[in-house]
């Protein structure tokens, strides 16, 4: 992370040690760095099978099993770590491959409670097990607040006044579709919704785009249309907040759109330097969007 192309945001005081209850993909080793960094010492708590094993080692960390609550409790106590943050990608198991422990057999309506909402009401739903067990449950933007994506253009080009209208739709489809729990992200190519995200993710739903120029489905020029993101109105931002990076940036070229719009402050951003080059490189533009 380089300030110059991601400019630190004001963060809340937290105290160290600092839980990271880490899932797959880069983002909890990131955020690690980032603590680091500012002298507060991070304790990854992995979830076996999920978080990237040789990664992890670079940290002090334990392995847990989702399912594990009680365990986890302890280690959390044993640790010291009072402040606590999920991270990463998390597939939602099935009530079957839970591993449950005695500690999550105490509490064990309130897990299925979890369960029967949406990604977010479980893991909201869990967070407030956590909480009632004393613990702090903090978000990505309170303790890696130099994450997030800032205000503005990062890209050498920006959207033209098509791309802008295409902005301005889909956050339109998105703030509509939020109460449904559907997704974070909509395409929209010359003002005509062509896609909105689903179980399948960004990747898919750029995959998606992509096919469907390949089959003649969609007829606009290439590097004509937005991939935009935003989370869901009312969504708890300490559990999943959009996240981009250079996996976007290359399902977006092969999906011949114009460039990225993502919110401000609500966004993280992966490898930004990598981000930035591949989308200057394509000529694809990200920006970040104002409340």
């Amino acid at each position: 992370m380089v300030a110059s192309a991601i400019p630190a945001l004001q963060s809340l005081p937290i105290s160290s040690p600092v839980g990271l209850i880490a899932a797959g993909g880069v983002l909890p080793f990131a955020v690690a760095s980032s603590l680091k960094q500012r002298g507060i010492s991070p304790v990854l708590f992995a979830l076996s099978g999920i978080c990237d094993a040789q990664k992890v080692e670079q940290f002090h960390h334990h392995w847990i099993s989702v399912g594990q609550l009680g365990r986890a409790i302890k280690l959390f106590r044993a640790e010291g770590c009072s402040d606590l943050v999920f991270i990463g990608a998390l597939v939602r198991p099935a009530l079957s491959e839970i591993r449950l422990d005695w500690g999550t057999l105490r509490v064990l309506g309130q897990v299925w409670a979890a369960f029967r909402g949406g990604d977010d009401h479980l893991l909201s739903g869990i967070g407030r097990i956590l909480e009632r067990e004393g613990f702090r449950i903090m978000g990505i933007r309170d303790v890696a607040p130099d994450l997030l994506m800032p205000p503005g253009c990062l890209t050498r080009i920006g959207p033209d006044t098509q791309a802008t209208a295409d902005i301005d739709k889909g956050r339109q489809v998105l703030r509509a579709l939020s109460p449904f729990d559907v997704g974070q992200a909509v395409a929209v190519i010359e003002g005509h919704v062509v896609g909105v995200e689903d179980i399948e993710g960004t990747d898919g739903l750029l995959a998606r785009i992509s096919r469907l120029r390949e089959q003649g489905r969609i007829r606009a020029a290439a590097s004509r249309g937005v991939l935009v993101k935003a989370p869901k109105s009312g969504q708890d931002l300490r559990f999943d907040l959009p996240t981009i990076g250079p996996r976007t940036v290359e399902g977006a070229v092969k999906a011949k759109l114009a460039g990225i719009a993502v919110m401000a402050g609500n966004t993280l951003v992966v490898e930004p330097q990598v981000m930035i080059g591949a989308a200057d490189a394509a000529g694809l533009f990200v920006t970040g969007l104002s409340a």
